[in-house]
């Protein structure tokens, strides 16, 4: 009355007939079970594993290279702004009375520094330029400007040249 669930599988034909592992039961109790022998790596599967292993290795060595050399211009970088502030120093001629604004462009803005009527007219002409440092832009004379532009040549924003055709008919002296 009872049959076993592989009988009733086999019955419905959901299951194909199944054999039994005879050299299981031949074997007497006595004989240990022979050990499986590891599956042997042939040599694509060596040459594929020592090739990832080459790959990691390299896209490590590349990482650290990158590592370092971003360090490197970190250190410069940093190095460059103490440079510029020791330079800078004492000789921003930004007056705390100045209100006549000189617009510039900088960074895709219109930016400006404020400077008194005497430091506008020179800042026109070519004797005064204006330094960014630490976010602020700074008035300096012309030569202080040139040897910051030396050290790091994105800290000259404005240095006019006179001599130069204008790019446009508005004149640079324009207050507006």
């Amino acid at each position: 009355m009872s049959e076993s669930l592989r009988d009733q599988l086999l019955k419905s034909g959901l299951a194909d007939r199944l054999k039994k592992p005879a050299a299981a039961s031949a074997r007497p109790a006595s004989t240990p079970a022979p050990r499986a022998q590891p599956a042997r790596r042939d040599g694509a599967e060596m040459d594929l594993a020592r090739a990832w292993a080459l790959r990691a290795q390299r896209e490590k060595q590349e990482r650290e290279t990158a590592r370092r050399e971003a360090e490197r211009l970190a250190r410069e970088k940093k190095e460059r702004k103490q440079k510029l502030a020791a330079l800078l120093a004492g000789r921003a001629l930004n007056a705390a009375d100045a209100d006549l604004p000189r617009h510039f462009p900088h960074g895709g803005k219109i930016r400006r520094v404020y400077c008194t009527p005497e430091q506008l007219a020179r800042l026109n002409r070519g004797e005064l330029a204006v330094v960014q440092l630490a976010g602020r832009y700074l008035l300096v004379e012309r030569d202080v400007a040139l040897q910051a532009q030396a050290i790091q040549p994105e800290a000259l924003v404005l240095l006019c040249d006179p001599a130069a055709p204008a790019d446009d008919d508005v004149p640079a002296d324009l207050v507006w």
